[in-house]
């Protein structure tokens, strides 16, 4: 997995992440990860590049954006927001996902 900051926006990670062929938008969604109909475990994906953004004064500002690949092929982009504001549930989710990192 590759860690970056090197993006000025969370909007340009996503840019350069949609160039590198991850172009499904997915969601976080109780005990799944949700893409239009479709949902997944965190055991179906791995996380292949995360860029991480820190609010200057406001924790409320701070996001992370994931590039992650399903274990069938699916490129996509999964961004979350301050962990301290995210749920049990969607942590637990993030901390699974986070078992399965790419090289």
């Amino acid at each position: 997995m590759e860690r970056h900051n090197h993006y000025e926006t969370v909007t340009e990670a996503i840019n350069q992440l949609r160039e590198k062929g991850f172009d499904i938008d997915f969601n976080l969604n109780e005990n799944c990860i949700v893409c239009h109909v479709d949902q997944f475990t965190a055991d179906d994906f791995e996380i292949v590049e995360v860029y991480r953004y820190e609010g200057n004064s406001d924790p409320g500002d701070e996001a992370t954006v994931y590039g992650i690949e399903s274990n069938t092929g699916l490129k996509g982009i999964l961004v979350t927001g301050d962990p301290s504001s995210l749920d049990s549930v969607t942590l637990e989710i993030l901390q699974k996902l986070g078992r399965h990192i790419g090289n």
